[in-house]
């Protein structure tokens, strides 16, 4: 028997469930609070008493779930902190759950096959705003990942991606949105009026992060408890005073929308793919290494702005590291931090699957990479003996790079 308790306190309101899994049959009990404030106070008695109502004893838990965010700043640390807290103490894995994934599973429930658009509000007429698709066999994946920006740029941001995350459809899935942000000035301004409207009430529930858990926990990702993070977008919510006292009033806001989509790799980018690894590459992987990896169920990742491929990324998860296998960005778009931007997200995809870093092998030869992992936190652990071909049939060491997130 299976028992997740899971915690939400990302928004104004604070909830607690326990899920209940025993063979085909799961079992949902939820209580919730409404309030600005109070949270951390009103949690952990909301947990006693819903495991006293379901007479259950904490050491009967099977793992705790927490909503990670993004939401409000303290928030999210109260769910999180509790969860840690709990984890530590009973020895007990955690799920943590996006907040934005949260409720693109409600509307998912009642709207199956769509693209599902999920909005939260960010305050300061910003949104928290990320694309999925609830898929049969694989769950609920991601199509863009939690963004944060104006909610009058929203519609602009969506018209310049929405044919990537339909990507690899036999044919165009229906829209449907949902989600508090939706409801701000300008959200929705110029987008087709045929996409359906779920639930712009919608916040993230226990419930929901419960039964995203359950997924999770099948699949085997849990973290250790030390290991556990919310999940931030907004780096600074103040100016300090010396920037007060320059002229910069109110609160930082988000920055204009970068024009170039992070997305996932489907086979049909595979040929602009292999086009670009050929050109920033001596020894190039060949169609039949990419499309072995897609099978494979490795980590994808590429960036375009516009229709145009600006670079790519694929990652092995391993136990405990993420391995970067290859990683490329088109010349025109080097130094303009796009690596880096590839560098985060599968830094974030392994630190959702528990690993401890990333690893890659360099060229001694290529000192712009070895500088820009070094930049990056990268450290040497130890030499491959002729692992690349080289030119005129020699062979080339690999420099072994690791960066631990602990140290990052």
């Amino acid at each position: 028997m299976t028992h997740i308790l899971a915690l939400e306190t990302s928004t104004t309101t604070c909830s607690v469930a326990l899920l209940t899994e025993q063979g085909s049959a799961v079992s949902l009990v939820q209580r919730q609070l409404e309030g600005t404030a109070g949270h951390a106070a009103n949690l952990l008695p909301m947990v006693s008493a819903l495991l006293a109502e379901c007479g259950l004893e904490r050491e009967a838990l099977s793992a705790v779930a927490f909503g990670q965010g993004p939401g409000a700043f303290t928030g999210i640390r109260v769910a999180c902190g509790v969860a840690q807290g709990m984890g530590l103490a009973m020895k007990l894995p955690l799920i943590p759950i996006g907040a934005l994934a949260a409720i693109a599973l409600q509307a998912a429930a009642r709207h199956p096959q769509h693209l599902i658009l999920a909005a939260l509000d960010a305050r300061m007429d910003e949104v928290y705003f990320a694309a999925y698709v609830d898929d049969a066999d694989e769950g609920l994946v991601v199509r863009q990942p939690p963004v944060l920006l104006s909610a009058a740029l929203l519609p602009a941001f969506i018209a310049q991606r929405l044919a990537l995350w339909q990507s690899g459809a036999a044919v165009d899935r229906a829209v449907c949105f949902v989600g508090e942000g939706w409801r701000l000035t300008g959200a929705q301004a110029g987008l087709p009026t045929n996409w359906r409207v779920d639930d712009l009430e919608a916040r993230p529930t226990a419930t929901a992060v419960a039964s995203l858990a359950l997924r999770a926990w099948h699949a085997g990702q849990t973290v250790l408890p030390e290991h556990a993070a919310p999940l931030y977008l907004r780096d600074r919510v103040a100016f300090t005073v010396s920037e007060r006292a320059s002229g910069q009033g109110g609160n930082p806001r988000a920055l204009q929308a970068s024009l170039v989509a992070l997305v996932p790799l489907t086979v049909a980018d595979l040929p602009e793919v292999l086009e670009l690894e050929r050109a920033v590459q001596s020894f190039p992987w060949t169609l039949k290494n990419f499309a072995d990896a897609l099978d494979a169920g490795y980590e994808a990742w590429i960036l375009r702005e516009k229709s145009e491929l600006v670079g790519f990324c694929i990652a092995m998860m391993a136990p405990d590291v993420a391995h970067i296998l290859v990683i490329a960005v088109a010349q025109a778009y080097q130094r303009q931090g796009h690596a880096r931007q590839l560098l985060a997200q599968v830094s974030r995809s392994a630190q959702a699957r528990n690993a401890e870093g990333l690893l890659l092998e360099v060229r001694p030869s290529n000192a712009a990479a070895l500088a820009f992992y070094a930049h990056e936190g990268f450290n040497q652990i130890g030499v491959r003996r002729d692992y690349y071909p080289a030119g005129r049939g020699g062979r080339e060491d690999a420099l072994v790079l690791k960066k631990n997130f602990d140290q990052s």
